[in-house]
């Protein structure tokens, strides 16, 4: 065997460790990235399922409050239709409001349908909702009376006997809802599928035309029946290959299966544009490596031979950190030079790659988990900005002063959480925000109790708490007179399991008789929702001769996640 074949073979055995190691990092790459488009895509798919389960129970609550006005009760149709269409106009997310008899004849609507004109008895929702006397979604329908692609709601209404007399019907616009639910997806490139419990595709998103009212194809039922919910890397209906994960709502739409996709070569192109220039690179640092070795091929010198030796043997172990150091000038020290070079190119290009996997990865899960909180605390703030609205709407003593109060005190809340990284923040520091504008003496308020740090959820709901109280002492209670005071006084307590709670005292002394509101109001049901119904707390409110006295009694641990929605609907 010739020296420049020795050579030759000696330069391929040195880059084989590299080869390995750019091959394993490739493979590292790659894997790393499917395993995160996979956690983001089955995140984007239970995201969707979320929303569409709260569109149903928001959808169930409106039915609710449509359900208590006396015109929908009496089945009178001049008035109820009225009634409805001024509904509807509130709720620009329907194509209908309509109420029907038992039998699915239609007794009035939102757009004016004559009485008895068309019938539900044969509709889906209309036989669940009188099957299980309660709420119920329906699936893909052609609206009757508006002929717009919907999806139908229905709650059965009880008459003076206990039976169904009537059954209230909503039906939701599917364009409006593919709208609403495309902002979960983020990228334009994701596909949504959204369909009934029949497989009929309800939304298609971004060719949604196409699709909307066919039935899933029989191959993609039969792989939906066989897995259920989960991701997996298949073709879509498109004949794209994807990324696909399924999720199901909970809650009445739980037979409605949500199908996310994300488009694989998309997904991966940045990657695959990183291969073609780890190639690239790799060929010229070969190709320098082998002329390097033919022109050391005419020289045949065993100490610096055995010099690369060495240093082939490191490298093919991994050690790219090893050198074959030569200073001398001939052919055999340039090439042990050159050799050092790409070894050290090799390093830092190791180097740098694991530590741009690492960066990637931990910037992707970042930039998940700061999305899915930020878009939960929006919809947190916007469900207590719409229930307070709602309220204000209603009427009462200053709506208005009262509604931008309480925005304010929920707006200093955040404030405090966003300085605390919404880590939470410690209760001296709420009570300050709540009642530091009312301390017009030295002596108005007495405060004492430990410190203690409070969970995010706890600051926002015992903020409204504690902004309800000194606003109603500053309006009706010691506060409203010069030689009235309030004290807060709070400490902690261990139940009988082991858990850590909060008991805290708000005592009014010195307030004028009469001063008390004659019934409960707003303030006493948003009190008592922020506490028993947010916090799983106690509320005790007592009216005493010298004032009010109001005890919270909470549990300290935090909530099931940060993550969770509050529950709104407390506060109507």
């Amino acid at each position: 065997m010739t020296l420049t074949t020795r050579i030759v073979l000696l330069i391929l055995l040195a880059l084989a460790p590299a080869l390995v190691i750019q091959g394993y990092n490739e493979y590292a790459l790659r894997a790393s990235r499917d395993e995160a488009v996979r956690a983001d895509t089955v995140a984007t798919a239970r995201a969707v399922a979320d929303d569409l389960a709260q569109v149903a129970d928001t959808v169930r609550q409106s039915l609710d409050l449509v359900a208590r006005d006396p015109r929908v009760l009496a089945l009178d149709p001049a008035a109820c239709t009225d009634y409805l269409r001024g509904a509807a106009t509130d709720l620009p997310h329907l194509n209908l409001l309509a109420l029907t008899r038992p039998d699915g004849t239609v007794v009035c609507n939102s757009i004016g349908s004559p009485p008895g004109s068309y019938s539900n008895a044969g509709r889906a929702y209309h036989r669940a909702a009188m099957a299980k006397s309660g709420f119920a979604m329906g699936g893909y329908a052609r609206g009757v009376a508006t002929g717009k692609d919907s999806v139908h709601f229905a709650k059965p209404l009880p008459g003076p006997d206990g039976a169904v007399a009537s059954v209230l019907v909503a039906a939701v616009d599917l364009d409006w809802l593919s709208l609403h639910l495309q902002k979960d997806l983020r990228l334009p490139s994701t596909t949504l599928t959204v369909a009934d419990p029949d497989k009929v595709i309800m939304i298609r998103r971004p060719d949604g035309q196409e699709w909307v009212g066919k039935p899933i194809p029989g191959e993609r039922q039969k792989i939906l029946a066989e897995r259920g919910e989960g991701v997996r890397v298949d073709l879509g209906i498109d004949g794209r290959e994807r990324v696909l994960a399924n999720a199901t709502p909970k809650g009445p739409a739980a037979g409605v299966w949500v199908t996310v996709g994300r488009d694989r070569d998309v997904a991966f192109a940045d990657v695959d544009a990183a291969t073609r220039r780890g190639l690239v690179l790799i060929g010229l640092g070969v190709l320098l490596a082998l002329g390097a070795a033919l022109l050391a091929a005419r020289f045949f010198i065993r100490r610096p031979f055995d010099r690369l030796l060495r240093a082939a043997a490191a490298w093919r172990e991994g050690d790219l950190s090893a050198r074959i150091g030569m200073t001398r000038g001939d052919e055999f020290g340039r090439l042990g030079h050159k050799l050092d070079g790409m070894a050290a190119s090799l390093q830092r290009n190791e180097a740098d790659l694991r530590d741009e996997i690492t960066r990637g990865r931990e910037m992707q899960e970042r930039q998940v988990t700061l999305l899915h909180e930020l878009n939960h605390r929006v919809k947190n703030t916007l469900a207590t900005v719409q229930a307070l609205a709602r309220q204000a709407s209603r009427g009462g003593e200053a709506p208005g002063e009262r509604l931008e109060a309480r925005i304010l005190a929920l707006s200093k809340t955040h404030d405090l959480l966003t300085r605390e990284d919404w880590s939470g923040a410690p209760l001296h520091e709420v009570l300050e925000g709540e009642i530091g504008p009312y301390r017009d003496g030295p002596d108005r308020f007495a405060v004492d109790g430990p410190h203690i740090d409070l969970p995010a959820r706890h600051v926002l709901s015992l903020g409204m708490t504690i902004h309800e109280l000194v606003t109603n002492a500053a309006k009706h209670g010691a506060l409203s007179v010069e030689d009235g005071t309030v004290c807060i006084t709070w400490r902690t307590t261990v139940d009988d399991v082991g858990a850590r709670r909060l008991c805290l005292d708000w005592v009014e002394e010195g307030t004028p008789s009469g001063g008390a509101p004659g019934r409960p109001g707003f303030g006493s049901r948003l009190i008592r929702a922020s506490v028993e119904r947010e916090l799983d707390g106690r509320v005790a409110l007592d009216m005493g001769a010298m004032g009010l006295r109001c005890t919270l009694d909470v549990p300290l641990a935090a909530s099931a996640g940060m993550l969770e929605p509050h529950r709104s609907s407390a506060a109507h």
